[in-house]
């Protein structure tokens, strides 16, 4: 849950997250290739592209659903300026308090959470 929660709260105050993740690994894999150019190749669809469109997939379903509820929109906006761990204690306890919400958002992430485990990203 505070997983979630940490995730979430990135999305919503830091602006996409995706973004950086795809760029963080879209670099390592570019250093790591270049200090040992005969490793090993990605796992099939784990691709610095395959997580960017993942990720792409999951920002922008993540946006749908927070015009589509305003309240909850209105609440993640309302953490923007706290410190982080205070956004990820509020966050669990919002989730706590709205389960529908929480589920709604953990099946958005799914295809996310789906990439990170079948590309041996945990």
């Amino acid at each position: 849950m505070v997983s979630f929660a940490h995730a979430t709260s990135r999305v919503i105050t830091g602006g996409i997250a995706a973004g950086a993740i795809s760029g963080a690994m879209l670099f390592g894999a570019v250093a790591s290739a270049a200090a040992d150019p005969a490793g090993p190749a990605p796992a099939p669809n784990c691709t610095a592209a395959d997580l960017a469109q993942v990720s792409a997939g999951v920002a922008a379903a993540t946006s749908v659903y927070l015009f589509s509820h305003p309240d909850v929109n209105a609440y993640f906006t309302s953490l923007k300026g706290q410190p982080r761990s205070d956004q990820v204690d509020q966050v669990k306890q919002y989730m706590d308090a709205n389960p529908q919400t929480h589920t709604d958002l953990e099946g958005i992430r799914q295809p996310l959470t789906d990439f990170h485990s079948r590309c041996n990203m945990d």
